[in-house]
């Protein structure tokens, strides 16, 4: 094995494991804050990073080009999917009455809600 590719090996590893480390965070994060919306930004923004520091890693490590397309298209569906579940999720809590008024520095969605009724 060339130094190249132990190189290789070792940056995948390392990305990996940040990207898994990442991912347990935003873990915490959803276990231990208190609202929806709280949770939900937890449940997109670092799992959104740790899945693509951990693909990247898995990329370096793989090498091949069925692979990395399959890799690539992994991404990029994860990357379609989870902010969008969460987005709809959070409107959703939101529109059942589960979001506290109070605590939001701005609420753009009570006017648009007013406006359709």
């Amino acid at each position: 094995m060339t130094l190249w590719l132990r190189i290789l090996d070792t940056a995948g590893a390392a990305l990996v494991f940040i990207g898994a480390a990442i991912c347990l965070l935003g873990v915490i994060g959803m276990l231990r804050l208190p609202d929806v919306l709280s949770r939900s930004h937890a449940a997109t923004k670092p799992q959104t990073l740790g899945m693509l520091l951990v693909l990247a890693g898995v990329a370096l490590r793989l090498r091949s080009g069925m692979d990395l397309a399959t890799l690539a298209l992994i991404g990029f569906f994860q990357l379609m999917t989870g902010p969008v579940a969460a987005h709809l999720v959070a409107r959703s809590a939101y529109r059942t009455g589960q979001i506290d008024h109070s605590e939001l520095l701005l609420d753009e969605l009570d006017e648009q809600l007013t406006e359709e009724r």
